[in-house]
């Protein structure tokens, strides 16, 4: 279940054609609906983003907490999932990024979006990268 406070966030992109204002105002969010680990139910997240190449990366930081976010779970057991970007929604595959490339796509993040470095720092754990690359419909 969504908190009140994606599911205002969830609207507004929806509303703006994929803009929102606040503390996420011209960061690029895509809204990820995952199938619950747990529930089987569907759930929708907003997540920041890097486009790199054909794909969107997006990181699992849950704001440095020390536990993976939901998404992240849902993810690894089901890894086909639906992205919207600004009005386009559709269909993609997560794959989870490891070693180098993960570290890289990590750094391009943080220079995009500084924040993630604070995120990095505030937890032991390794921050898990994951691509969503586009499936065909």
């Amino acid at each position: 279940m969504a908190s009140d406070f994606n599911e205002k966030i969830i609207e507004e992109f929806r509303a703006n054609e994929g803009r929102v204002g606040g503390m996420f105002e011209g960061s690029p969010l895509v809204l990820l609906t995952t199938t619950g680990a747990k529930s089987g139910k569907p759930t929708t997240t907003p997540v920041m983003y890097l486009v790199d190449d054909d794909r969107y990366v997006i990181i699992a930081s849950n704001g440095g907490a020390d536990r993976h976010p939901a998404w992240y779970h849902n993810l690894l057991a089901a890894p086909e999932a639906k992205a919207e970007v600004g009005t386009e929604a559709f269909e993609v595959k997560a794959v989870f990024i490891e070693g180098e490339e993960r570290d890289q796509l990590y750094a391009r993040m943080v220079a995009q979006a500084p924040g993630f470095a604070e995120y990095e720092a505030a937890t032991t754990r390794r921050i898990p990268v994951v691509a969503l690359n586009r499936t065909a419909a």
